[in-house]
């Protein structure tokens, strides 16, 4: 009985000989090959491009790795195999259950992964903020996703978050990020000026992008005036340059006006 139990699985799989591993470590080859490559030309190709080219570009990068991956699989498990349906089930359903008990959390970010690249909550490019992290969106793994925040910090965010996080993406596979810059002002001064000015100072930064509207929102607080200046950068990359350019610039001609600025009291000093 045992001896037929062993039987059947060893004729599972072929014989392997030389000439059946010579392929087989070629193909492993080609795949790595292929798949470092792509995640050095694509990206050196997308810094040399703007907009939604670019975007689309960094966007390759991992349905490339899939692809090549899924292919690799597909040339190499007939030469392990015996190719027959039967077969096929016995052996993907034994190392499927096998591989999901031993490793349930890493194969479910695998899994997160591929619905990442079907769904694409974010792509490469995309600034998203997950899980508490802001940050540009440099590489996506089969497991993780990098993200480069404006510190130069390295954070690797695993696509396991996708499950039970929200994420944040601030523009969306698009060239558009809006930007907003804050002014505390005492509520007595005349708003239609300030608003006035803030639009201005916004129209004359070098980093505006001039097809998107300028907003200035204001809301009454119980410390004063909160003015929020909103408008788009050129470039996504160029968002903290374009806040602090709107801030200075607009607290320097908020205080040509004479405008006093609030105090907001916080949490600690309630």
């Amino acid at each position: 009985m045992e001896n037929e139990s062993v039987n059947e699985v060893a004729g599972l799989f072929k014989e392997l000989n030389t000439a059946a591993l010579i392929e087989i470590a070629a193909i492993l080859l080609a795949a790595w090959f292929v798949v470092w490559l792509s995640q050095r030309l694509l990206p050196w190709l997308a810094n040399h491009l703007h907009g939604k080219q670019r975007l689309y570009t960094l966007a390759l990068v991992p349905m490339v790795r899939i692809l090549v991956l899924v292919l690799a699989l597909v040339l190499i498990i007939p030469r392990i195999i015996e190719p027959t349906l039967q077969n096929m089930v016995a052996t993907l359903g034994a190392a499927g259950l096998a591989i999901g008990f031993a490793l349930k959390d890493y194969v479910s970010s695998l899994i997160a992964g591929v619905v990442a690249v079907h769904e694409m909550p974010y792509r490469p490019g995309d600034w998203v903020s997950v899980d508490g992290v802001y940050g540009e969106v440099k590489h996506i793994g089969m497991r993780t996703v990098e993200l480069v925040t404006n510190d130069d910090t390295v954070i690797w965010v695993p696509h396991l978050k996708l499950w039970d996080n929200l994420i944040h993406n601030a523009n969306n596979g698009g060239p558009s990020l809006m930007c907003v810059a804050e002014f505390f002002i005492q509520p007595e001064f005349d708003a239609f000026m300030i608003r006035d000015a803030l639009e201005d100072i916004a129209l004359t930064s070098p980093y505006l992008q001039l097809s998107k509207p300028i907003v200035v929102t204001v809301n009454e607080e119980p410390w004063g005036t909160r003015y929020r200046l909103k408008a788009y950068p050129i470039d996504p990359r160029q968002q903290f340059l374009f806040v602090t350019d709107l801030t200075a610039r607009g607290k320097k001609r908020l205080l040509e006006l004479e405008v006093k600025f609030s105090r907001v009291e916080t949490a600690r000093e309630c």
